[in-house]
């Protein structure tokens, strides 16, 4: 089989940047380009004590998701990256760009919640998982690693330094 295109939608999770490890790898050895996808989830209005309020977001943190999606880099100068900042429902924009872009395969990461927990939260991986019309691979953390919440831009950055392709 040999891809051309291959698609890693990244939430910036240990999960992606293992599973980024795996995409960068393909690109290189398929002579492929390589998609890497964040995105960022569609804000609606919140509901506090009966009034809505709005959901804002400053531009700044629209400029931190692209500094922190262009950490994302293979070294091998031949592996032409792409970088997308999409906004929506995550599983909706990843078939969406997959399709779009004619992406051979999907590489993304799984965090692997079984039971209520993924009852309640639901899947992403799951739902592309289903209905992707290329090939989905879905890569999982080991299970004893605790995957914590980034609690600010320099903790990401910190984080996501370390993931770039070797």
């Amino acid at each position: 089989m040999k891809f051309a295109t291959i698609l890693h939608p990244s939430d910036f999770s240990h999960c992606s940047r293992m599973a980024f490890q795996l995409a960068a790898a393909l690109a290189r050895a398929h002579g492929a380009r390589l998609i890497i996808l964040h995105v960022k989830q569609t804000l609606g209005p919140m509901v506090a004590y009966g009034k809505a309020l709005a959901q804002l977001q400053p531009e700044e943190y629209q400029e931190w998701l692209d500094k922190i999606l262009h950490l994302f880099q293979v070294p091998d100068a031949a592996v032409l990256v792409e970088h997308r900042l999409s906004e929506g429902n995550a599983a909706t924009e990843i078939l969406r760009v997959a399709e779009e872009t004619g992406s051979n395969v999907i590489v993304m990461g799984t965090h692997g919640r079984t039971g209520l927990r993924r009852l309640v939260l639901g899947s992403v991986t799951e739902t592309v998982l289903r209905k992707a019309r290329c090939p989905v691979v879905a890569v999982k953390a080991p299970a004893d690693f605790k995957v914590g919440a980034y609690g600010s831009p320099t903790d990401t950055e910190r984080e996501t330094k370390h993931m770039t392709a070797k």
